[in-house]
């Protein structure tokens, strides 16, 4: 039984070692540059696609309300 779980000891230990083992990328400083000159533009464009899913959202709901709006308005004036 030691042995049985010295073997899961040392090949769990073993496969840690061989199979977590993490590349190390090293960025150049070009690379640095154009990603921190990309950052104002991907902001803007996120800022702009916000916008817009909101507008959208907007005039959905807005339209929704406006026909439950015309429903309940007729439901109380054909009486």
């Amino acid at each position: 039984m030691k042995k049985l779980i010295f073997a899961i000891i040392i090949l769990s230990g073993f496969m840690y070692f061989t199979l977590a083992q993490a590349e190390e990328k090293l960025y150049t400083p070009q690379e640095v540059v154009e990603s921190f000159a990309a950052v104002p533009g991907k902001v803007a464009n996120h800022i702009s696609m916000e916008i817009e899913k909101t507008k959208a959202y907007q005039a959905d709901s807005w339209a929704e309300v406006k026909f439950r709006w015309m429903g309940f308005k007729e439901k109380f004036l054909s009486n």
